[in-house]
Formats: C-alpha cells, structure tokens, sequence
C-alpha cells in the first residue's frame, strides 16, 4: 500500500501521450486548446458608435457657446450593418447613427440621442458648447488586436470562448483529441436490469461516470458486465486495448483481495512501466493503476462500491486525464470547516461535504454525517469533496481544508 501522495507521483510519471485534431470552433465546447488561438481581424472592425446618437466633427464645434449655438446640417443616417455612406461631409455637417455603425471619415464624435436639440423642421441639430473628440467612440482594434492572443495553449474550451470565436471569425482550432475510455463493471451480483432480486445490485457505476463525460474530456464506452469467471475474457480485452483506439481501460470490482477479485492478477500478466496496488486513502483504498510498458495505454482499476468508485475516479482518473491533455494540476478551493472530524493520520480522506458561503462572503463547508462508503444519500446531499490529508487525524472546527467539486474540474473555475 502506497501514500496517495506517492500514487500523484506515480500517476504523473506515467501519462500517455495524447494526438491532436483540428476541428470547428463551434464545437470546442469542453476541448484542450493545444496552441495558441490568435485573433486574425481587429475587433471591432471599423471605428463605431457607442450610442444611438448623430455624428459631428468634433472641430467644428471648438468655438461654439451657450449663447451662439450653430445649426448642424443633417445629412443622412447611418445603420448597423450597412456600409458607411461616401457623401462628402462638409463643416457643421451632421448624421444620424445607431449603435454599432461605421463613423465615416469626417466625423470623429457622437452625441448621444438624449442630448440632441432639434431645430423645429428636424433637418438641423443645434449645438452650443464644445464637444470633446472621440466622446462615445468605439475604436477598431480596441477589444482585440490582430494577433492578440485570444486563448492560451492549455485552455478549458467555455462557452464564452465560443463566443470570442464567432466574433472573431475563427472557424477551427486545433485541440487535444479526447481520451477514449472503455468501462467495464465486474461481478455476478451486478444487474443492467431494473427489476432485481435483493442479492443482485443495479450497474450504477457505469452510468454515473458515462454521464460525466461531457464535464471531464473524455469519450466513455460501456464495455458491459465482466463476471467472476470472465478472467480469460478480461485479459483478451487487455489485447484488444494494446491494438485499439481506446486509451484507458476501467474497471469498477473486482480489485481487492477476495477469491473472485482478479483484475490486479490479469493485468500484472502484461509487461507494465508503472504499477500500483492499493492506496492508504479512505474510501477506495483497494484503487489499482497500470501503464502498458511501450505503449499509450493506461488500465485503472476502481473499487466497485459506488462511492469508492465515484471519489477514486475523481481523485486518480481525473487527474491522470488533465495530466495527459497537457492542464495544470487543479487548485483546492480553500473553505472553513464547520465541524470537527477524526480519521487515522495515515490515511487521506476524501469526505462528503456541503459548502456554503455567508452574508460577509466567507466560504464554509460542513462535513456530513454518513461518511460510510456505502451511504448514497450523503453523496446526494453533497456539492463538493473536502480532502483531508496524511499526517492529521484531528481536524477541528475552523480549520483551512482543500475542496473538489464532485461533478466537474476546478479546472473550470479557479
């Protein structure tokens, strides 16, 4: 047995290597950038307005007073969207403009719709102090330059990145491809059926982290139900892995030291470059790992207990896969502990929790009751995993504890 320090370690030394794609910008939802994304076009465009309002010459107004105000002539309008209208703009010439179109040329000023007088037949705006230049401008280039950086090499596609590309007339990126995942269950007590007999358990394993994929970079496939006596047939998966364009193989059972539980047995068969077995972590301490030595190719082996399962594939599997597309290691959000909770000072816990926030901004968390890694329903009633690590056991009310959201990577957010 391993510290889940050591397991890090180990899981960093041994990532596989993972190609590139080029795809369409608009769907990069939740992809690994993997150069820079450079903007190609100034934005905005061209000089435009801010405002809904007419545009001047802000010189022409340099002389002008409350008790000599000028009629400015107009001219014609201008729209968003259409292009800037060629008439020769003479001194005290004015048009109308709606936000978002093009200032032409003779023009560098917009006076918003709120501060026009109108002579009375409306062909004319009156004038009467000077107008600071450029007021109510947006300028071209002013957001993003062309070849401004837009995204860095490494990034969480987000929605809002999305947005930046359509503006910007980016069409594709290149991206890291995502991991393709083969999940197996194992036991004969597992069931994909509905309707079971008390001695049977329903498969939630698989679809709890198959509906974690669009959250955490990855293509999931089921491999379905390997059964007590399908040793034999996990190995020749293991064979059917090295060839395929699957990159991890996970297995939920079937791990710790039992008579049926032989995944740790067919795996250490194949020649490995990393390898580990058991970690002093709480819940999930019979977690496996292994590299296919000279290969791309990656085997984890979960404990088939739904919680174990659900914080080991959070805390080895997610990492492992941000590791390979090139991200940084997560941050902790950092919360107070509401309570107090005891565990061995050997072991790492990862605990259910419910973090909150108060009126003067605080961020709290409490560590619920039912930490058996049985209990479903304290997982349910949880929004976040509190860390605690090796070498405490005592932690008390007050203290700064490490939080990890339990359906996505604070990757996303912090």
């Amino acid at each position: 047995m391993i510290s889940y320090k050591k397991s890090k370690t180990i899981l960093k030394k041994a990532k596989i290597k993972i190609k590139e794609e080029t795809i369409k910008s608009i769907n990069s939802l939740n992809r690994v950038v993997s150069t820079n994304i450079y903007s190609n076009i100034n934005y905005p465009a061209g000089n435009n307005a801010a405002f809904d309002g007419y545009a001047i010459n802000s010189k022409d107004t340099d002389d002008l007073k409350k008790k000599f105000p000028k009629k400015f002539k107009i001219i014609g309008s201008i729209v968003a969207g259409m292009k800037p209208f060629k008439k020769k703009i003479k001194k005290f010439d004015t048009a109308e403009i709606m936000t978002g179109g093009i200032i032409p040329k003779g023009f560098d000023t917009i006076i918003p719709i709120e501060q026009i007088i109108f002579v009375p037949n409306k062909k004319y705006i009156l004038i009467d102090q000077k107008i600071k230049k450029f007021d109510h401008v947006r300028f071209a280039g002013s957001d993003y330059r062309k070849g401004e950086v837009v995204i860095k090499k490494n990034t969480i596609v987000q929605p809002n990145h999305i947005l930046a590309f359509k503006s910007l007339g980016i069409k594709q990126i290149k991206v890291k491809k995502k991991i393709n995942i083969l999940f197996f269950s194992t036991g004969n007590e597992i069931s994909d059926k509905d309707n079971i007999p008390n001695w049977m358990v329903r498969n939630s394993n698989t679809h709890y982290i198959k509906n974690l994929n669009q959250n955490f970079l990855f293509n999931f496939k089921s491999g379905g139900i390997l059964r007590d006596n399908h040793e034999n047939i996990f190995k020749q998966k293991i064979n059917k892995l090295i060839k395929s364009k699957d990159d991890i193989i996970i297995t939920s059972g079937a791990v710790s030291a039992g008579k049926f539980d032989f995944i740790p047995d067919v795996v250490k068969k194949f020649k490995l470059s990393s390898y580990f077995k058991s970690a002093a972590i709480r819940p999930g301490k019979p977690i496996m790992f292994a590299k296919i030595k000279g290969k791309e190719k990656a085997i984890f082996g979960l404990p088939g207990n739904p919680i174990s399962s659900a914080a080991c594939f959070r805390f080895f599997v997610i990492p492992y896969i941000l590791n390979a597309l090139g991200l940084l290691e997560e941050k902790s959000i950092k919360a107070i502990l509401k309570n107090g909770f005891d565990k061995k000072k050997n072991f790492t816990r990862f605990v259910k929790s419910q973090l909150s926030t108060t009126k003067n901004g605080k961020i709290n968390v409490e560590i619920l009751k039912g930490q058996e890694s049985f209990r479903i329903k304290s997982f349910v009633k949880s929004n976040i995993w509190v860390l605690l690590p090796a070498g405490k056991s005592k932690f008390k009310k007050g203290d700064i504890v490490d939080c990890f959201f339990p359906n996505l990577s604070n990757q996303n957010l912090v």
